[in-house]
């Protein structure tokens, strides 16, 4: 039996429960691990709620996609991974199939990458996700290259600041948006070229003038709704606009024609066009590994929080305050690998 968090009916946070659950033995392509920190995600806290891009297939529902811990049996055909080995799970997977909000799950083969040494279970829980979802659609699809300038909103998302060191090391431009002037420091230090402030300042204009009139080649948007007429005015001739996400909650339009049908690419990401395709995850793990090992990368934690506590961990990220990645971490078991790498 291993604790495990469920919801038996869509809600707030209040409807998560930590029941003991049978987690059972690996079956043929799966892992069974030993969960010492679990990563939040947006997701998660839609899918809580019945207003994800899918619904819980029944009741009880389990949620979580992304964790680090220890392998602890494998099951049949999985090569490349033995009981003992520090790994990360990315998502990469439906959570009506596999979660790993628990003190063990169960998990794909194809989902586990193997941690780098001196990562430890925090970081290696905060560090996949963001840069394997920015490096997926700004690198391996839109083919960013050195002098080409990208719009982040949401850019204090743990995915935002992600982004923001992507560019950077491929010699992009980023330019972070965030609504009030709170976080404009922390992004400035982040890397960001320049901050807009989207309460004080017009977004079109300040894009512009900071791109010479000439537009960002790439637009990379967590929030969609109505705001992306705007965003899609600062794109350049031939660029693209990536929609990953849907914070804002309202209708999103298409603005092409409004606009009078520029040269402009719109189009939906989701970072399983990478982690469920084995090519682009191999080549996407390289990307992070190296930009880890340099230094130019590195996981952004801005708080942890125990499994116990995991529907304030919710509330928190629903609050919308944090710059990085909020971590659960699950009791007696963060601590066994020693120091880590998670930056606060």
């Amino acid at each position: 039996m291993a604790r495990t968090v469920r919801f038996h009916e869509y809600g707030g946070a209040d409807v998560l429960r930590i029941e003991d659950v049978a987690v059972g033995a690996p079956g043929a392509g799966e892992v069974l691990i030993r969960v010492d920190a679990i990563g939040l995600n947006r997701a998660e806290v839609l899918f809580r709620g019945g207003h994800y891009i899918e619904t819980a297939r029944e009741f009880p529902a389990r949620l979580g996609a992304e964790a680090a811990g220890v392998v602890e049996a494998v099951g049949s055909g999985v090569t490349g991974f033995r009981t003992g080995d520090a790994v990360s799970v990315v998502p990469a997977f439906s959570m009506n199939d596999y979660a790993v909000y628990a003190e063990r799950a169960l998990v794909p083969a194809a989902a586990l990458l193997h941690r780098p040494e001196g990562l430890d279970a925090v970081a290696g829980a905060a560090v996949w996700m963001p840069y394997l979802t920015a490096y997926g659609a700004l690198v391996e699809v839109g083919g960013m290259r050195a002098g080409d300038t990208v719009v982040l909103t949401a850019a204090s998302s743990s995915v935002g600041l992600a982004a923001i060191r992507t560019a950077r090391r491929v010699g992009a431009v980023p330019i972070a948006t965030t609504r009030t002037g709170a976080k404009k420091e922390a992004l400035l230090k982040a890397g960001a070229a320049a901050v807009v402030v989207t309460e004080e300042e017009d977004v079109v204009e300040r894009v512009r003038a900071l791109t010479d009139g000439r537009g960002a080649e790439f637009v990379f948007d967590a929030v969609a709704g109505p705001g992306v007429v705007d965003l899609a005015k600062v794109v350049a001739p031939g660029g693209t606009l990536f929609l990953y996400g849907a914070l804002s909650g309202e209708v999103t339009p298409y603005p092409g024609f409004d606009l009078g049908m520029p040269a402009l690419n719109i189009r939906t990401y989701t970072l399983h066009e990478v982690t469920t395709v084995p090519e682009r995850l191999r080549r996407a793990e390289a990307f992070v590994a190296s930009g880890l090992g340099t230094g130019a990368f590195e996981p952004v934690v801005d708080r942890t929080f125990p499994l116990a506590e995991i529907a304030d961990a919710h509330r928190y990220m629903e609050a919308g305050r944090q710059v990085g990645k909020i971590v659960v971490t699950v009791d007696g078991h963060e601590g066994d690998e020693g120091d880590g790498g998670a930056a606060a």
